[in-house]
């Protein structure tokens, strides 16, 4: 079973419906001793950094999820935010993320409209048990002004280029 954590800034909604348009048994929750019911679970998120931190320390998640993920080993996938708050920090702020990737979340500089939003392509880099099949003309949705900066080559599975390139996935281990 998939577990998305309610932590009070995701798009719970959106992730949930996906999960079961494919048919995989999911559960949304706020309790954080729940989540080890589970055998994976979804970080999502929209919004800040510092809040994002805030909202995972105050509702009780910071423990639970270090304990399945960093010791347990369980899956975890970050979609957005939940993506974001997995690396060392981020320029939106002066707080601490997880630190579970080695890498940061910086400001997109381009010149193109900002925030990113709308379709774009990934630029494959490494093999992931993520992907089934690679496709290089798959389109994928994004709405985002920050994005990841990692600093360890072997961890980015894919890159998208919108005026600069980022990385759109990353793995470590499993921590996606």
């Amino acid at each position: 079973m998939v577990t998305i954590l309610d932590y009070g800034l995701g798009n719970l909604t959106s992730v949930y419906r996906a999960f079961k348009r494919i048919g995989t048994e999911v559960k949304v929750t706020n309790n954080p001793t729940e989540i080890h019911n589970g055998d994976k679970i979804v970080l999502p998120g929209v919004g800040h950094f510092i809040r994002g931190m805030e909202q995972i320390k105050s509702t009780g998640f910071l423990d639970e999820i270090n304990e399945f993920v960093i010791e347990k080993e369980k899956p975890v996938l970050g979609i957005c935010l939940g993506m974001q708050l997995m690396t060392n920090n981020s320029e939106e702020g002066d707080i601490n993320g997880l630190g579970w990737i080695n890498g940061e979340t910086k400001k997109i500089i381009t010149d193109f409209r900002i925030p990113h939003i709308g379709w774009n392509t990934l630029d494959f880099k490494n093999e992931s048990n993520l992907f089934i099949r690679k496709d290089e003309t798959a389109q994928f949705y994004f709405v985002h002004t920050y994005a990841i900066h990692c600093s360890d080559d072997e961890d980015i599975i894919a890159t998208t280029n919108y005026g600069q390139e980022f990385v759109s996935v990353f793995q470590k281990n499993n921590i996606f």
